[in-house]
């Protein structure tokens, strides 16, 4: 398509050196690489024109090399989703890098020092404005190369939750369960707290608060929580789920049913089963949930003094 591209403008060029003469043909060319001098840079129309093609060529070629790389890389079963994506991207990053280089040598003719000194003055700007935009990038590397968040896994990041879709270099794409993409800046996964459902074990403890009135038994209590976990999908039998008395609250006795799962993104679809059975059995055997109450109670006024006494004694009265 480029050489096609590149015939046709030969063709143009020629037809209008026909057309027009070749002294209008000569000046034309002249003008277009005269090179205009700033500094150390030189500059030209023709110089600017191959720099943005060789840019061009540059993304177009990482761009399919890694999608062409991800997919040889999917065949091979025992290499990590997050590890293919990972090489993959790095693999474009790098080809972006080396386009960008060979384009500002052929617009600007500059070498490396130059080229060192133009991203010295561009870190001055990132320093002063570009801070945050400097902050993610960095993020976003640090992401690819320690691997704690890989694409698939399940993450909860303050109120949000959901599935990575992609790492890119600024920000990360998560898929929530009502099927909403949000776009968080990479900056966000380093710097606070992060919940990783998918990371190390696959195993993971789910914890599901209960609350009994103070008359219920404790004994018949921790039975119906344990039967209640027996028989759930996606719950492990081994290790086997537990209870434990918390402590005695304001209202209930407070318990916690500890179950294991190897499917935790589905840790919200678990505690809901779990719970409808809970209801169900508590119901069955008379065990109560107590809600929080309030106690108000009032006391009677004083007896009132009779006046005389509050009055002082009248000597003067007959």
């Amino acid at each position: 398509m480029i050489q096609q591209a590149l015939n046709n403008a030969v063709l143009m060029f020629a037809a209008f050196g026909w057309l027009s003469g070749w002294d209008t043909v000569k000046s034309t060319w002249s003008y277009i690489n005269h090179k205009f001098t700033f500094g150390n840079i030189q500059v030209s129309l023709s110089s600017l024109v191959v720099g943005a093609l060789i840019l061009f060529i540059a993304l177009f070629l990482s761009r399919s090399f890694s999608t062409l790389l991800d997919k040889r890389l999917e065949k091979r079963r025992h290499i990590d989703p997050g590890l293919r994506y990972t090489i993959a991207r790095l693999a474009r990053y790098i080809l972006v890098t080396i386009g960008v280089l060979i384009a500002l040598r052929q617009a600007f003719n500059l070498d490396l020092t130059s080229i060192a000194v133009v991203f010295t003055a561009l870190s001055v700007g990132i320093g002063f404005g570009l801070q945050y935009i400097a902050a993610d990038i960095a993020s976003g590397f640090i992401l690819l190369f320690e691997r704690p968040i890989r694409i698939g896994d399940r993450i909860t990041i303050g109120e949000d939750e959901g599935d990575v879709k992609s790492i890119n270099v600024r920000t990360t794409l998560v898929s929530t369960n009502d099927n909403i993409s949000i776009i968080l800046p990479i900056s966000n996964l380093v710097s606070q707290r992060v919940i990783n459902w998918s990371y190390g074990d696959p195993r993971t403890q789910i914890p599901i608060p209960v609350g009994v009135a103070y008359d219920s038994d404790i004994e018949l209590v921790t039975e119906t929580l344990i039967l209640a976990a027996q028989g759930v999908e996606n719950v492990l039998e081994d290790p086997s789920p537990r209870v434990q008395f918390l402590k005695f609250g304001d209202s209930s006795l407070d318990f916690r049913l500890l179950v294991w799962s190897v499917q935790p993104r589905r840790h919200l679809e678990i505690k809901s089963d779990i719970n409808y059975r809970i209801w169900r059995l508590f119901r069955e055997r008379g065990i109560e949930i107590p809600y929080p109450t309030t106690e108000f109670r009032m006391r009677p006024e004083p007896a009132k003094l009779e006046t005389a006494e509050k009055q002082p004694f009248d000597r003067d009265r007959p």
